[in-house]
């Protein structure tokens, strides 16, 4: 059984950082709240901007992302892959992407004006991101890297992104996620 969890709770006049008391929080809404929430730099960083999500915990891992969709309730087209790529030594790219969709490299590239991009190693992702494969998203990253988005991925109202945590997803308002990542570049990167 899958279970949605209670998060984006935002402090009354406090900072973030400290520890507060039950009564100190106001939910942004109200979820199931699990007894070991989820926490990642992800959630750390919309609880920090009072964004409205929540955490949906999958019962067993996935198979693929079409049943991951299912099990939130949502359509394969909601749920956002964060890819990341490398350009030269050390300038990485995220692409945003909805869904089953395969990234256009050679848009992607000329949007970039280069002739060579790889995608990143799995060392390089946890690095860049602090981040495993199949968590990935676009907050709370170690490093800055330049941040692209397919136009599909704002399509819905609502979407679904990695939590940093695997086997969990973080739900929100795509237009939420469009205003918190601000300098987005948003294009044609899907085939």
């Amino acid at each position: 059984m899958s279970k949605c969890v209670g998060h984006g709770f935002t402090p009354k006049n406090a900072d973030v950082h400290e520890n507060y008391s039950r009564r100190d929080l106001r939910p942004a809404r109200m979820w199931y709240i699990s007894a070991m929430p989820i926490v990642s730099a992800a959630t750390r960083t919309l609880d920090l901007l009072a964004v409205p999500y929540r955490v949906f915990e999958h019962s067993s891992p996935p198979a693929s992302l079409e049943q991951a969709a299912a099990e939130r309730s949502q359509q394969p087209s909601q749920v956002i892959r964060s890819i990341l790529f490398r350009h030269e030594r050390e300038y990485y790219v995220m692409v945003l992407i909805a869904g089953p969709g395969q990234v256009n490299w050679k848009r992607v590239r000329a949007h970039l004006g280069v002739s060579r991009l790889s995608m990143a190693t799995g060392p390089e992702v946890r690095a860049v991101t602090g981040y495993e494969i199949g968590t990935v998203n676009p907050l709370g990253l170690l490093q800055p890297v330049r941040l692209l988005a397919d136009e599909s991925v704002f399509q819905h109202e609502e979407i679904s992104i990695g939590s940093g945590v695997r086997g969990a997803a973080i739900i929100l308002k795509s237009k939420d996620l469009q205003r918190v990542l601000g300098k987005i570049e948003i294009g044609l990167f899907a085939l």
